[in-house]
């Protein structure tokens, strides 16, 4: 019970932080999955079968709030399943104590890139508008998230997100509910991939339902919450929690002596909230412009 109330909890906070920026689920869920010593491949697949519930709640209720735009789903949508479902194959076929350290590497490299990404955001007082984005973009990059998304746990939203963000002149909400949207049709190539490739006795259910019930519960507060919540901040923090938490497992993995650990922790956990703080400030600065103008 202890278990299922935390997992609940996380697959929660994952959700809220997904769908109120279009991405974490899959990237959070997984670092912690990751440090729990889970195989990648299950904790992935674990993951990818509940987001089915998760990602068709979300899907539907930025749908009722008009935060989708329904052209743009199916375009990014389609060559993501197709080679989610190619990431799922590669990934089951892959050692797990092999592959943990570059996965944790991965995610460790998109927490840094998300930290950057919205530390840019909160600092443009305007974004300028562009036209509808050339479908020649959409291919590559629905096929980059999808195989990421698969390998990694997570990576849907983190390559879809920014790039619609800084491509298009489309409201970030309905970036948001976009990306969302979409990964619903992903998420069951995935699925798909792993049970096939990796059979039904290797997914972690109780891990599942949990992550279910927390997921459904918070899909629909995120939805309502991505219109108002400042998520330039909310972005950070993500992002800062995956560097936390994947430097702690790449750490594990090498001889380190204990004062060598704690430095680098302290390090990190500093600077974190030191960025933290900065873009609080710059969206309480960007805030304030913006109601001068």
């Amino acid at each position: 019970m202890q278990k299922l109330t935390i997992f609940a909890l996380i697959g929660f906070v994952a959700q809220l932080m997904d769908g109120a920026l279009g991405m974490g689920f899959g990237l959070s869920s997984s670092t912690i999955l990751l440090s729990y010593g889970l195989a990648p491949a299950v904790a992935s697949a674990s993951i990818h079968m509940s987001q089915i519930a998760t990602t068709a709640v979300s899907g539907f209720s930025h749908y009722k709030f008009g935060n989708v735009d329904k052209r743009l789903v199916m375009i990014i949508a389609v060559p993501g399943a197709i080679s989610a479902f190619l990431g799922a194959a590669f990934l089951s076929y892959i050692s797990g104590e092999f592959i943990r350290p570059y996965i944790s590497i991965f995610l460790l490299s998109l927490g840094i890139y998300i930290i950057l990404r919205f530390l840019s955001l909160s600092k443009k007082t305007h974004i300028k508008e562009k036209k509808s984005v050339n479908k020649r973009f959409l291919l590559p990059l629905g096929i980059a998230g999808g195989f990421l998304d698969s390998v990694g746990g997570g990576g849907w939203g983190p390559v879809n997100t920014p790039a619609l963000l800084s491509h298009s002149g489309i409201a970030p909400r309905k970036v948001i509910g976009t990306v969302d949207t979409s990964e619903f049709l992903v998420t069951v190539s995935a699925t798909a991939g792993f049970l096939i490739f990796l059979g039904h006795d290797q997914f972690s259910w109780l891990l599942i339902s949990s992550f279910v019930i927390g997921g459904v519960i918070a899909a629909p507060i995120a939805a309502w919450l991505v219109k108002t919540l400042p998520s330039s901040v909310l972005g950070v923090l993500a992002g800062g929690f995956i560097i936390l938490t994947n430097t702690r497992t790449l750490l594990s993995s090498i001889q380190i002596s204990d004062s060598v650990l704690t430095f680098v922790y302290t390090s990190l956990f500093f600077g974190y909230l030191l960025i933290v703080v900065f873009s609080i400030r710059n969206h309480l600065r960007v805030k304030m412009v913006r109601k001068q103008a």
